[in-house]
């Protein structure tokens, strides 16, 4: 029997449970995979405080012969080789090559090597050897070694269970390692992420406009850190504006440039400020040709110039929800819904639609993006335009009030559930 058995033999089963679940306990709570191999190195040494050495190997990324030495019991420096890879030494070929390049276990009891293999200096004085591959995709990626100084150091008897435990630690290290650089990356992105938020809502007005004739408030609230919702205003001829809402399909990063592209192309637009065709037609020119292509992408848009002193609102929409206009006379609502025409991106001919509605001082003017009648509630039922429609409150209301109650209404119905698309709500009051 091997002195490595007898002491083992030494401890009852009880012992040996106690033991085993203190370093379950301890390795448990670990987070970070170097100081759980610190840990772990420090409970085996208490097992088997008769291995004189410790050796790990690495051929990870390398090809044969050439392999790392990942760590070693008889150095001073505690060397982190996920994050300090310069520091390892990197050998080729001889016995250890031999042995984790064959992607199996090994005992050695009987110890002899070259005097030039390149791990001498690390199997000095050595005269048996236990070598444990750590498989990962059916090969041998590293391997722990153990050394003792005496012949017939280790047991046959229990290389099959030492294998098994080295390979799940191993696993949980390694488990450990990627949800440490999952977490970096996701944390990179989220960084990245912010940074284009930050950038979109830049695109935003900074401040609503001073329009004569009408009193203005909005909601932005995007469903991840950046979406592909936009709106914004024009000041036109004559004391006229131009507002436009649109919404970018898709979720997310993507829209978000798309948006970006839209502003840039917007205020880019010379032509006629007369006609609200105009201005999505010149939209949809540039997006067909130059960035949605093949893509699948798309915006609905809808453009409309509201004119100060006559009150009247002309516009041309692009597949976007129709704003809602509820009158102040008898608190009619309808849809404006007269001019649409495909959304933008689809085809390169756009149809030229528009509409003329003159509006009363009172009346109150709803432009939103899909985000709002789409939520649902917890049994997919989806909020809808009926229910839009019920949340105009009376002509008195102001525009944030409304946008207050719209937004509570939609907290309400859909039980404080994270959106799952951008959410845009511009309110106008006449007069």
């Amino acid at each position: 029997m091997s002195q490595q058995s007898g002491f083992l033999a030494e401890q009852s089963w009880q012992q040996r449970l106690a033991q085993i679940m203190e370093t379950m306990r301890e390795l448990s709570n670990q987070t970070d995979p170097q100081a759980m191999v610190r840990e772990y190195y420090a409970r085996m040494r208490e097992v088997n405080p008769h291995i004189d050495r410790r050796l790990a190997i690495s051929r990870r990324g390398l090809e044969y012969p050439a392999f790392r030495i990942t760590r070693y019991s008889e150095w001073s420096d505690d060397i982190n080789p996920w994050k300090e890879q310069s520091r390892l030494p990197l050998l080729s070929g001889g016995l250890l090559a031999e042995l984790i390049y064959g992607n199996e276990p090994r005992i050695i009891n009987d110890l002899q090597f070259s005097p030039e293999d390149p791990a001498a200096e690390y199997l000095s004085e050595q005269r048996s050897l236990q070598a444990i591959p750590l498989m990962d995709q059916g090969k041998s990626m590293n391997m722990s070694l153990h050394t003792r100084r005496v012949s017939d150091g280790f047991s046959h008897e229990r290389l099959p269970e030492a294998v098994w435990l080295a390979n799940l630690f191993g696993r949980a290290t390694n488990n450990l390692v990627l949800a440490g650089q999952l977490k970096s990356a996701y944390e990179e992105i989220d960084r990245e992420l912010k940074a284009v938020a930050r950038i979109q809502r830049s695109l935003l007005p900074k401040q609503l406009p001073n329009i004569t004739n009408l009193r203005l408030a909005a909601h932005y609230q995007t469903a991840q850190r950046a979406g592909g919702d936009y709106y914004d205003f024009f000041p036109l001829n004559d004391d006229q504006w131009g507002i436009l809402i649109a919404d970018v399909s898709g979720h997310g990063t993507p829209a978000a440039v798309m948006m970006a592209v839209m502003h840039s192309i917007a205020h880019a637009y010379s032509g006629p400020n007369s006609c609200p065709s105009q201005m999505l037609t010149y939209l949809n020119e540039k997006l067909c040709s130059h960035y949605v292509g093949e893509t699948g992408t798309f915006v609905t848009a809808f453009y409309a110039i509201f004119d100060p002193k006559s009150l009247r609102l002309k516009y041309a929409s692009a597949g976007h929800n129709p704003p809602r206009l509820r009158s102040c006379d008898g608190g009619q609502i309808q849809a404006l819904d007269r001019a649409q025409s495909l959304p933008l991106g689809v085809s390169a001919t756009f149809e030229k639609r528009e509409a003329t509605v003159t509006l009363c001082r009172g009346d109150q003017l709803i432009f939103y993006t899909d985000g709002i009648v789409e939520a649902t509630s917890p049994q997919r039922e989806l909020f809808g335009t009926d229910r839009l429609d019920a949340e105009l409150s009376a002509c008195t209301s102001e525009p944030q009030e409304i946008i207050e109650s719209l937004m509570k209404s939609l907290e309400l119905f859909t039980v404080g559930a994270v959106p799952s698309d951008d959410r845009t709500v511009v309110v106008g009051k006449v007069g």
